[in-house]
């Protein structure tokens, strides 16, 4: 029978959100410490516990069938892979940061500059676009503390909330790259690994669209009822049933996450009333 490798990051938060969506798609992996791999008890997937950039590398030579990482550090590796699905949680970018007292001008401030990373090929290859020459001082780890050493005069790294470069007397100027975390695939999977991917593509999708979207219920004037139609379309058109109240209804629908505020004010207006939003544990489209 068939078995799904995949590599996800050791340590961390990544991995932290890499196994609770596992979790999350009902796939149970037992959690023993220090463990270097397990295998799931009700799904045929074995995983992997790797540092995040030797993944890339591992799904290339099918050590491993696909692997959970951070975007930037894909094309960091740039290994003979393909993104199969974004994930939506990781969230960062690469940018570059200078010290907080220089002032900025633009790209061209980089010019005959040292610049310490830990993706160098990212960098250079945002460089080489703006035609600017600088010095790249590759290191791993602790890059913020590079300028307050003399070692350089600028840093490009990965950026969350900013609070560490702010620590270290920096602050960002330039965003390279936006980033989350993704899945990616070994190009040539056989046929049966290829269909318990599907299998858990199809998972990960439920879990996905039910934390984007928040199922929505409301009390409304049956006149009202066209107007908060097209307020709430739902996935085809909202549900709708009467009330023991003669004139009203009660209308179910489902809305995106992101929209959520906008459309409460919008309905709100429109007469609805009595409004409840529920999480919704699994979404199949």
């Amino acid at each position: 029978m068939s078995e799904l490798k995949i590599a996800i990051q050791k340590t961390g938060r990544l991995s932290d959100n890499s196994r609770k969506l596992l979790e999350e798609c009902n796939i149970k992996i037992p959690n023993g410490s220090n463990a270097l791999k397990s295998r799931a008890e009700n799904f045929p997937i074995e995983v992997l516990y790797l540092r995040d950039d030797d993944i890339p590398q591992y799904v290339e030579q099918q050590v491993a069938d696909i692997g959970i990482l951070g975007e930037n550090m894909v094309y960091e590796k740039d290994k003979d892979v393909v993104i199969l699905e974004h994930l939506g949680f990781a969230h960062c970018r690469l940018s570059l940061a200078i010290p907080l007292k220089e002032v900025f001008t633009g790209p061209e401030h980089f010019m005959n500059k040292r610049i310490a990373t830990s993706y160098p090929r990212l960098l250079g290859d945002y460089l080489a676009q703006k035609n600017i020459t600088a010095e790249i001082e590759e290191i791993s780890g602790s890059v913020e503390i590079a300028p307050g050493i003399g070692l350089a005069d600028a840093v490009c790294d990965i950026v969350s909330s900013g609070s560490t470069l702010m620590t270290n007397g920096l602050r960002e100027v330039v965003t390279i790259l936006k980033s989350q975390a993704v899945i990616i695939v070994n190009k040539n999977l056989e046929t049966g690994k290829q269909e318990l991917l599907d299998k858990l593509i199809f998972r990960i999708k439920a879990v996905k669209n039910a934390k984007e979207n928040k199922y929505i219920l409301l009390n409304a004037p049956e006149k009202a009822v066209p107007r908060i139609c097209k307020i709430l379309p739902g996935m085809k058109s909202p549900t709708l049933l009467p009330l023991v109240e003669k004139g009203w209804c009660s209308l179910h629908s489902v809305v995106k996450e992101d929209e959520f505020w906008d459309r409460i004010d919008q309905l709100k207006s429109a007469g609805a009333e009595g409004i409840l939003v529920i999480p919704i544990e699994k979404m199949i489209l």
